[in-house]
């Protein structure tokens, strides 16, 4: 039969979108909001500032609705609307605050470069207690991430939909004449701890929120010569990130070693004593750094093992099994482990870094793993560059926690790691993989011979990927590391951050600070060579990191036991310089 050609009316949804394709092919355009409104929201944009200045003049309640609402209408991953808005018009809470602000305020400004802190001093950051309203949006993460869509593969996206409400309310605000200034100058445990936060509820900083006392033409820091805004095109790439001939600069870093008074300082206090002058050697030099870094009274500290499995395990380079590395972790969270012990017979906390250990979770353990693929070096990278910054980026968060307080000594846990560290060795210094590369723990003439070929083949691979692998430490990391050197890597950062003494272990570790370093130089002047370990290369790594080992046992220990040890000898004279008589000029 021939077909009916008669044509019929397009149903039409009663919910949902009621457009046709027709429509939209006809007028692509047709979504836009009107003129008036898009000059309206792009000049919302524009005029967005970070407000520090406020009249005590409260806000209609049905205002603060409307920017709330705003807020609630921001994007989130899987629709999971993980924001919470706590208003907090209490005194006495703005008042503890804002003593949290200040006393963060004075710290953050010791570690930045001696413009840079006066800058940050000059600022004016007294909206927590002048605004009439402080809001602090909170991220509700109490669901694991893989039972939200979109967060097993980036778990912090629940953070970046907090981040979208906190623009959106921004915007209204500005919308309806309100300022409002974000206030990150807090540590997020004593934030959480002022407002009540129960465990997997974390925030993003406090805002403040009322009728501003300034209209500031142009955004704060800049104002204050903090920084400018970038061109555009200087932040707008194509398909992918350029050579690096092209590629845009690293956002700059205040981060700054301790100045030459408090070096010449530390070392004019040791002068004073009632005994020769470097009378402890290597050891005196490592306490002058620590005085020099404000940490002359520590008596205490922690030490972070971080742990991971490695893939290169299966060509046969370590006489152990990789189940050891679990087994070693479960002692170490039971306090039984070699490491464990050691920290605790010099009296450290400890903190295990769960960084890729088969048989997980590990209950007790901060669990900090990559989320991609991992490879076995000879044919694929260890880790993809995304999995490394992510693991470094979450290093530094750790690294500023345990950094508050006492030394942060660093170990590591892992079979096969010490053949990891030989390649990175390589990546990093263009070394010849025959002379770093060493018998690790047990190894036979054989093993050797074949963890030798194993590093060559590796390294070999990664520089036909990169041949500029020297010159970038997160690739050669990522080409030829692990996870644990990662998570390594930023905790020094983060540590050296907070000022604080950081001892390294042993080879592995070691280089784990020296990608530190070549991120940050800045870095190095928190660094103590615990020790010097029996592995080849270690001698060169500690060579480039510009530190004398404090021990030399012919350690292979691993475990961050050399750390620990040495962290106890470095307490021990950090209290010998406090106790010992001085002399009269």
């Amino acid at each position: 039969m021939p077909r009916d050609q008669r044509t019929w009316p397009r149903p039409v949804p009663l919910v949902g979108d009621a457009t046709a394709a027709s429509e939209r092919a006809a007028d692509p355009t047709g979504w836009a909001l009107p003129p008036d409104a898009r000059a309206g929201l792009y000049e919302a944009v524009e005029a967005r500032r970070d407000v520090r200045r406020f009249r005590p003049d409260p806000v209609p309640a049905e205002v603060l609705e409307r920017v709330l609402g705003a807020a609630h209408a921001a994007p989130s991953v899987g629709h999971s609307q993980p924001w919470r808005f706590l208003v907090v018009r209490d005194p006495e809470i703005r008042d503890r605050a804002a003593v949290l602000t200040d006393r963060e305020r004075l710290r953050q400004a010791a570690g930045l470069d001696a413009e840079a802190a006066r800058r940050l001093l000059d600022l004016q950051l007294e909206g927590v207690r002048e605004a009439p309203l402080g809001i602090v949006v909170c991220c509700d993460r109490r669901a694991p991430a893989a039972g939200v869509l979109g967060r097993a593969t980036f778990p912090d996206a629940d953070l970046w939909s907090c981040a979208a409400a906190i623009q959106n309310l921004w915007l209204a605000a500005r919308a309806e004449g309100l300022g409002l200034g974000w206030v990150t100058l807090f540590r997020p445990v004593d934030l959480a701890e002022l407002l009540g936060l129960p465990d997997g509820v974390v925030t993003l900083g406090w805002l403040c929120l009322g009728w501003p006392d300034e209209r500031p033409p142009a955004p704060g820091l800049e104002r204050a010569g903090w920084s400018r805004r970038l061109p555009l095109r200087d932040v707008v790439l194509h398909d992918r990130w350029p050579d690096d001939g092209e590629a845009p600069p690293a956002p700059s870093s205040r981060l700054r070693a301790p100045d030459q008074p408090a070096v010449v300082g530390a070392r004019d206090e040791a002068d004073r004593l009632l005994t020769v002058p470097g009378s402890l050697g290597v050891l005196d030099r490592a306490v002058d750094r620590a005085i020099a870094l404000g940490r002359g009274a520590a008596t205490g500290g922690t030490l972070v093992l971080a742990a991971a499995d490695h893939p290169v395990a299966a060509h046969g380079v370590s006489p152990y099994d990789p189940s050891v590395t679990g087994d070693v972790l479960r002692a170490a969270l039971a306090g039984t482990s070699l490491g464990a012990t050691a920290a605790r017979a010099v009296g450290l906390e400890r903190r295990i870094v769960d960084a890729g250990v088969a048989g997980g979770p590990h209950p007790g353990v901060t669990a900090l793993r990559p989320a991609g693929v991992r490879g076995d070096l000879v044919d694929t990278p260890a880790m993809t560059i995304t999995d490394t910054r992510l693991l470094v980026d979450a290093g530094r968060r750790l690294g500023r926690e345990v950094g508050t307080a006492g030394i942060v000594a660093l170990g590591e846990i892992g079979v096969a790691n010490t053949t990891v560290a030989a390649a990175l060795a390589c990546g990093l210094l263009g070394a010849d993989p025959a002379e770093v590369t060493g018998l690790g723990s047990g190894a036979d003439a054989a093993m050797l011979d074949r963890k030798r070929d194993v590093v060559s083949a590796a390294v070999s691979r990664a520089r036909r990927a990169h041949p500029a692998l020297g010159d970038d430490p997160l690739t050669a990391l990522a080409e030829l590391g692990g996870p644990e050197l990662a998570v390594l890597a930023g905790i020094a950062w983060g540590a050296a951050q907070e000022r604080a003494v950081v001892v390294v272990d042993g080879f592995a570790v070691s280089l784990a600070a020296l990608v530190a370093v070549q991120l940050e130089p800045a870095v190095q002047a928190c660094l103590v060579a615990g020790q010097r370990s029996r592995e080849r290369g270690h001698a060169l790594v500690l060579e480039h990191l510009g530190c004398e080992p404090l021990l030399d046992l012919r350690m292979r220990a691993g475990e961050g036991v050399g750390a620990a040890l040495a962290t106890g000898l470095l307490l021990d004279g950090l209290a010998l310089r406090r106790g010992t008589a001085q002399v009269d000029y």
